[in-house]
């Protein structure tokens, strides 16, 4: 043959003594010639002839079988080749997939064994070339070959779902056999080989709601009418098993968690026929009166509700709207109630779905109906106006005390309580309106004036008697009217001059007015002069404005610098005002066009070089100036009145208050001062220290005052001393009146001035100073006494 040829013979076979190894391969190679032609012969008389069909033949492949549990090496296969002649100068040598850690060939006999488990689904086969080498040399006695060694697959994995939990909804109320949701599973084996991968599904729980296909796993209802009002919720446990659902084959389980979808097939429903309400006359428009609510087993939009009235009494007064985050009927007030007019209503209110659907239509309406009873309660409501606002109109010459309107209120309840009526005096701060307590009748108390105020706001409030804290205000609007009572006067401050070229009918002035009135026609004003006048005349345009017309030829500055031109403006209305007003006409030189230059007047009356701004400000300056010296010599005035002391700290000889409110000045015997004296303070031998030293004059020593001196006469010897002692003030200096007595028959207690030691005293003297020093004797003595022991 060809391969015995090239001189490679490969052998393939499997030991028969291991049954868990591959299947045993064919040991004969065979070639692309056809087979010989074989009889064979059958029972009975008749005899057909079979012709084996040519078939190819896979050589070069040997099969392992996986997850091999043996303690040895699993054996593969043979390879061997013609030039073996056994004496063992061949070496075998295999490469590929493994070659070395999967698998191992013996070199000299080219046994190939599996080392470790195979496991078919992590890889289903593995490429390995073989070859045979001459040990003497390394050269290749053949030329290389490749053969695959295939994993034989086991029933080793079981049925895997591709979700662990499967969630499904369907809607409540299903027919038998909705789908539900489709599972799906799949085997790690392999599918081309037995039943290993071959998967059947069947249920474990969830019958008998539902039930599932053995071979597509689609899970359908079994139950009809599966109401979501019941039950929402179920939980069904799906098994994946391979070997075709055979016995001995694996198998795997998932969850589906099955939820009814809400459907409307409930209608609404009041848990009540009758309800009853009540609401406050007072509530105003749109404020709550209460709430109901028909119930719905439906979830989500299939239970929304609508709510209507339908009929009753309070159809025109009440509405009813829905909330949408509740579900319930609100119902609120219309329109305003009255107590007094009706106190009971009646309404008929529908509940209905708003979302149907018409597969259950036939489950009755979707709506129902309840009578709601609103009752009305009374309570004490403040007073009413006959209007919600006011506009009076006068005229601003009424007279003060005159009525110009009146204002009515009353008590809306049925007891109807008087009202009194007042003005709020922030709307009226001047005063200028009153108004009657008792009628409302609302009167100027003073004069009006349009052109000052032509509106006034008035806030009038109305209070029952009975109880002031019911309370209603209303604005009064007070439009004054206008009457003719303003004279027309001049826009504005004309300034007009005159040229001294100026022709006769030279129009030199353009005038206006202006009225505080406001007739209902417009302003319509005239113009005139007093009298007539030589130099100037006035020309009324009949537009409310004048011009100033010149009636000479050529003025003259030096005969006349100025001239005063009165003029009279009347307006049209009734009745006629009318007010003059003087136009100050300046003659000036001007050029040829008429433009002015100078004029007269400011050279005649300032003087040169100086305005009359600079005038006023000089003026200024000698008035303040003039006040300052003022100041000043007031400042200087009040300084010589200050008294010598200002301050505490200033000693000097001065006495500001005795605050001696004794017997008087007869009583000499209510205060002693001879314990005050003590004649050893005045030392003769100090020197002041206020004046040069050559200057000074010894003091003089007063004699001693007598006992029980009166203090009037000590004081004015020591005046009269002072006065005529040439050292005295007004130069700073401490007179000393010696008036602080003679000390305490004690002396000093202190101890800082004693010359002996604590040692050297002797205390015994204390017990002398009487039973108020009796503690501090006993102390000195118990020390004494201390340090004898």
């Amino acid at each position: 043959t060809m391969l015995s040829q090239q001189f490679l013979v490969l052998l393939f076979w499997v030991c028969l003594s291991q049954p868990s190894y591959s299947k045993p391969p064919s040991t004969k190679r065979t070639t692309d010639h056809t087979y010989n032609k074989l009889e064979m012969g059958v029972a009975g008389n008749d005899r057909k002839i079979l012709r084996r069909s040519k078939r190819g033949w896979m050589w070069n492949q040997f099969f392992l079988l996986e997850e091999y549990t043996g303690t040895d090496y699993q054996y593969v296969g043979k390879l061997h080749t013609d030039q073996d002649k056994g004496d063992g100068n061949l070496k075998y040598i295999l490469s590929g997939d493994g070659a070395g850690t999967l698998f191992t060939i013996d070199e000299k006999t080219g046994d190939i064994h599996a080392m470790q488990r195979l496991d078919r689904e992590e890889r289903a086969y593995y490429t390995l070339r073989a070859q045979a080498i001459d040990r003497r040399n390394g050269y290749p006695v053949e030329p290389e070959s490749e053969f695959i060694i295939k994993i034989h697959d086991i029933n080793d994995n079981e049925p895997k779902f591709t979700k662990e939990v499967y969630t499904a909804s369907i809607p409540e109320m299903s027919d038998v056999g909705t789908f539900v949701v489709q599972v799906n599973a799949t085997d790690a084996d392999d599918p081309n080989y037995g039943n290993s991968a071959k998967i059947t599904y069947n249920i474990l729980q969830g019958q008998p709601y539902f039930s599932v296909e053995p071979d597509t796993g689609v899970i359908r209802t079994a139950l009809p009418n599966m109401n979501r009002e019941s039950r929402e919720q179920y939980q069904v446990v799906i098994q994946a098993k391979d070997m075709a659902g055979q016995r001995g084959g694996l198998s795997g389980t998932t969850t589906v968690n099955v939820t009814l979808s809400d459907v409307n097939d409930n209608p609404p429903r009041f848990p009540q026929s009758t309800y009853q309400l009540s609401v406050s006359e007072s509530a105003p428009v749109g404020s709550l009166v209460g709430r109901i609510k028909a119930t719905d087993a439906d979830i989500g939009e299939n239970a929304e509700v609508e709510y209507d009235i339908i009929d009753g009494d309070g159809l025109k007064m009440f509405d009813i709207i829905t909330d949408k985050d509740t579900q319930e009927g609100v119902l609120i007030v219309k329109k305003p109630l009255d107590f007094e007019r009706k106190r009971v209503y009646t309404l008929k209110v529908e509940a209905r779905n708003t979302h149907l659907d018409p597969h259950f239509f036939h489950m009755g309406p979707f709506k129902d109906i309840a009578t709601v009873k609103v009752v009305v309660e009374d309570v004490d409501e403040p007073p009413v106006f006959s209007k919600p606002s006011y506009l009076i109109e006068v005229h601003e010459d009424i007279q003060v005390g005159r009525i110009i309107g009146t204002v009515m209120a009353q008590d809306p309840d049925a007891i109807n309580s008087p009202i009194r009526f007042s003005l709020d005096r922030h709307t009226d701060l001047d005063r200028i309106f009153n108004i009657h307590t008792g009628n409302g009748s609302i009167y100027a108390s003073k004069q009006l004036d349009r052109e000052t105020s032509p509106w006034h706001n008035l806030t009038v409030i109305a209070n029952e008697i009975n109880n002031p804290k019911q309370s209603t205000r209303v604005p009064v609007f007070i439009r004054v009217l206008d009457i003719n009572d303003n004279s027309p006067t001049f826009a504005i401050m004309y300034d007009t001059f005159v040229c001294e070229n100026a022709r006769a009918g030279q129009l030199i002035q353009t005038i206006s007015a202006i009225d505080k009135d406001e007739p209902p026609g417009g302003h319509k004003f005239f113009f005139s002069l007093v009298s007539t006048n030589p130099n100037f005349t006035v020309q009324d345009n009949e537009d409310n404005t004048a011009g100033i017309l010149t009636r000479r030829n050529g003025y003259s500055r030096h005969e006349m610098s100025h001239y005063l031109l009165p003029v009279v403006i009347s307006d049209n209305d009734y009745p006629i005002q009318s007010s003059t007003s003087t136009v100050t006409i300046r003659v000036c030189t001007c050029d040829n066009e008429g433009n002015m230059q100078s004029c007269n007047a400011e050279a005649m009356i300032l003087p040169a070089g100086l305005s009359t701004g600079a005038l006023v400000a000089i003026l200024l300056c000698i008035i303040i100036l003039l006040i300052i010296v003022v100041l000043f010599a007031a400042l200087r005035r009040q300084k010589k009145k200050e008294p010598l002391i200002i301050s505490k700290e200033d000693i000097r000889d001065n006495i500001v208050s005795y605050n001696d409110e004794g017997g008087g000045e007869e009583d000499t015997q209510a205060f002693d001062i001879g314990t005050l004296r003590n004649p050893e303070a005045i030392d003769d031998s100090k020197l002041r220290r206020d004046i040069l030293p050559e200057t000074l004059f010894l003091p003089r020593r007063s004699p001693l005052l007598r006992a029980n001196t009166d203090v009037r006469d000590f004081i004015s010897q020591r005046v009269r001393e002072n006065d005529a002692d040439p050292t005295a003030p007004p130069y700073d200096s401490l007179a000393t009146y010696a008036y602080e007595g003679n000390g305490s028959v004690a002396e000093s207690l202190s101890s800082l001035g004693s010359v002996v030691a604590d040692e050297d005293q002797d205390y015994d003297y204390l017990s002398s100073w009487g039973p108020r020093f009796n503690k501090l004797a006993d102390m000195y003595a118990g020390a004494d006494s201390d340090r004898d022991s």
